[in-house]
């Protein structure tokens, strides 16, 4: 009992080489059992018939039926016997009569007496029998015979056997190259069994099943409780591992890459396609960051792990941080230009210069974007955006122009998020594509019962051909050096647009033109 609780209580390696061990004995142990039985069987089978054929033989010699005939036959059968016995290397040879009297023994002093095994079934049938008996010899495997005389008359029975023992020792004699050969299987079994648990080993690096099993119910709770997203993959592309954040972001996961239902850029970053650091990815209505990092074992490149990061209410916050930011600076460059006109206005009134002073308010009231603003965008959210993008143009140098066919009536666009998302980004990309340069921005928004439609054109460069459905590729950018996550604004207005069954194109004429639909949403 000790011996088995310290077994148990070891190794895996020990327990391995122990259980193998055990499995290679019991094989070795049963193949000699059955080996050994069998031979014994063979060797019985093949003495039963030598014993029959020698007695058949013997019944078969005119002598001994002419012996029958005389007063003693037993001193014709008996020195008949004995030769026989002597030639053939039986153990004995017996002659007897129908009543079962011995004539021939090789104990004389047996002679005259009855057998001591029946041979009533060979004297009655004639039937030759062959087995396994004890008699005065002791056991014997053993064969037995009718004699008959010249008219077929059975007239006796001729027994031959040999002593089991002479059948155990031909055993003994073929034992020993089966020792050896259970030897040489048991040795080649224990070299096995240690090469076996020595690479268990090395593939277990060495632990325990118990410390295993905690290792992977440690690996399922860090992987179900971190908040990224993690997929793994192989290097066939096949996923080997996710956790819940990343079937939460990604939805349905397929075994594969190619059943994945996700965008071909997202495709790209996640076959590598697309290398990189923190790659942004638009994934419906998600923004996520992806980092692809090799997995390595033991010196052998096994797959790839991807992280992925839902940062779509951090870019939401920046965007509306920048249009607050904006709307700021704005303001406070309003405000000093207003101080700066007030001052001017003052000192001409003090002067006595009221005509001046008229003018001078008239000059700079008029054509700025402010006016008539409200009555023609009549949604305050977006009259905002537009005078705060207005006040954002004028300080990088280029000027803001609402077009005289824009109207927006109020209560029309529902709720403003996405008009304001597509207006904004599109009003920022044509003031990015000014780079700093005096310009113009033109703007036309018009809402009526179907929805928001958006022109808005600068006096840039253009786009190149080229890239005409590249720009709204997430992630593409213009600029040679940029800080945080860039080339999202685009792809987020055509995500708007394409989400509420609309559209976004962009064209040349005097500079980018970007036209855009945005079928009317639910309030």
């Amino acid at each position: 009992m000790c011996s088995v609780r310290r077994v148990r209580d070891a190794s895996l390696g020990t327990q391995l080489f122990v259980f193998q061990m055990v499995i290679v004995l019991l094989a070795v142990g049963g193949t000699g059992s059955v080996w050994a039985d069998h031979t014994r069987d063979q060797l019985d089978s093949a003495y039963e018939q030598r014993a029959l054929a020698i007695a058949q033989s013997v019944a078969g010699l005119p002598q001994v039926r002419e012996a029958f005939k005389l007063t003693r036959p037993e001193t014709v059968l008996q020195p008949l016997a004995m030769s026989v016995q002597q030639e053939t290397g039986a153990d004995y040879v017996v002659i007897a009569d129908t009543d079962q009297k011995r004539f021939a023994h090789p104990n004389a002093a047996l002679i005259g007496k009855r057998l001591s095994t029946d041979g009533t079934s060979v004297l009655r049938t004639g039937r030759s029998w062959v087995g396994t008996e004890t008699g005065t010899i002791g056991t014997t495997v053993r064969g037995k015979t009718a004699i008959r005389d010249e008219y077929g008359t059975i007239i006796g029975l001729v027994s031959v056997g040999v002593l089991e023992t002479t059948v155990i020792s031909q055993v003994s004699r073929a034992l020993p190259p089966l020792i050896w050969t259970a030897l040489a299987v048991l040795l080649a079994g224990l070299a096995l069994a240690a090469l076996i648990t020595a690479r268990v080993r090395r593939q277990t690096f060495g632990l325990e099943p118990r410390e295993i099993a905690a290792l992977l119910e440690q690996r399922e709770g860090v992987l179900h409780g971190v908040k990224e997203g993690v997929l793994a993959l192989d290097l066939a592309g096949r996923v080997t591992l996710v956790n819940d954040a990343a079937r939460e972001l990604l939805g349905h996961v397929g075994e594969d890459l190619t059943q994945m239902p996700v965008s071909e850029r997202m495709r790209d970053v996640l076959s590598g396609a697309d290398p990189g650091e923190d790659r942004v990815v638009l994934h419906g209505d998600r923004v996520l960051v992806l980092n692809r990092t090799p997995v390595s074992v033991r010196g052998h490149h096994r797959g790839w792990v991807v992280t992925l990061r839902d940062r779509t209410e951090l870019v939401r916050l920046a965007r509306e941080l920048d249009d607050t930011s904006s709307a700021t600076e704005a303001l406070r460059a309003q405000a000093h230009e207003f101080a700066n006109r007030m001052h001017t206005v003052v000192g001409l009134l003090e002067l006595g210069e009221h005509e001046a002073a008229i003018g001078f308010i008239t000059r700079t009231t008029s054509g700025a974007i402010a006016t008539g603003l409200r009555e023609r965008i009549q949604d305050p959210t977006l009259a905002a955006l537009l005078l705060a993008k207005s006040a954002e143009a004028a300080e990088r140098g280029a000027r803001l122009v609402l077009s005289e066919d824009s109207s927006v009536p109020g209560g029309l666009l529902g709720d403003p998020q996405d008009a304001v998302l597509v207006v904004g980004n599109l009003v920022a990309n044509a003031i990015d594509a000014l780079d700093g340069a005096e310009g113009t921005i033109e703007v036309s928004v018009q809402a009526d019962e179907d929805g928001l439609r958006v022109r808005v054109g600068d006096s840039g460069p253009g786009i190149a051909p080229d890239l005409v459905e590249e720009v709204f590729r997430e992630g593409f950018t213009t600029k040679a050096a940029h800080s945080g996550p860039r080339g999202l604004g685009l792809a987020l207005t055509r995500q708007a647009c394409l989400r509420r069954g609309g559209w976004v194109r962009v064209g040349n004429s005097g500079g980018a033109v970007f036209t855009a639909l945005l079928p009317r949403g639910r309030s």
